[in-house]
């Protein structure tokens, strides 16, 4: 089943922005909405763009996924790569091939991260996974993001009741031989972002993508 993504907000435009600009891709969780994960822009360096898409379907009002959920933490490989290939082709769209692009995603939205990394393992710079985890599979760019290892931060909490401990053991697991790993895990933190792991994201993003000279 092919779908589409139909609902984006975007940084109002800077006159004074660089051509290239480097562009933060948010993707939000199981049951949220594109206008989440941005109020994080704020928070993280103001020379990168944003940009915060709407998951393609709905599942109440204002909540929507990016996949169905059967089995926690062992999503269904189809409409997972269904989703993977609507933010691929919202990007090639909307952005160009030319401009850095790091996915942030939380919970739901950090698998999306994994699986656009392994999808097209060179069109991205970085990637942030929060309270994410990975996709039970080996996929075709597997092989290419090992020999590429972008940088990757993944931050979660050492409370989190929503991803299983056999859940993040996969992804543990799977980062550090297909990334350069910057791992983070925050005592007392539930499933959620905190202050602390908001300036640690700063800090990798700053390390990760450099500023260039116009």
């Amino acid at each position: 089943m092919s779908v589409v993504i139909e609902v984006a907000v975007r940084r109002p435009a800077d006159p004074a922005a660089q051509p290239g600009q480097p562009l933060l891709l948010f993707l939000h969780g199981f049951g949220s909405h594109e206008g989440d994960l941005a109020g994080l822009a704020s928070f993280l360096p103001n020379r990168f763009d944003w940009v915060s898409l709407r998951a393609p379907i709905g599942i109440s009002a204002s909540g929507f996924a990016w996949f169905p959920i059967t089995t926690p933490g062992q999503p269904e490989p189809a409409p997972v790569h269904d989703a993977t290939e609507a933010v691929l082709q919202w990007l090639d769209s909307n952005v160009d091939e030319s401009t850095p692009v790091v996915p942030i995603g939380f919970s739901q939205g950090g698998l999306m991260v994994t699986q656009l990394l392994r999808h097209s393992p060179a069109r991205f710079a970085a990637g942030v996974v929060l309270s994410g985890f990975s996709l039970d599979a080996v996929l075709p760019g597997d092989e290419e993001l090992a020999r590429l290892r972008p940088p990757v931060f993944f931050g979660r909490g050492d409370a989190d009741g929503v991803i299983s401990p056999q859940t993040t053991a996969r992804i543990t697991t799977w980062l550090p031989a297909h990334s350069t790993l910057t791992e983070k895990v925050y005592p007392g933190l539930a499933h959620s972002i905190s202050a602390e792991e908001l300036g640690d994201i700063s800090a990798f993003l700053d390390e990760a993508v450099p500023t260039t000279d116009a």
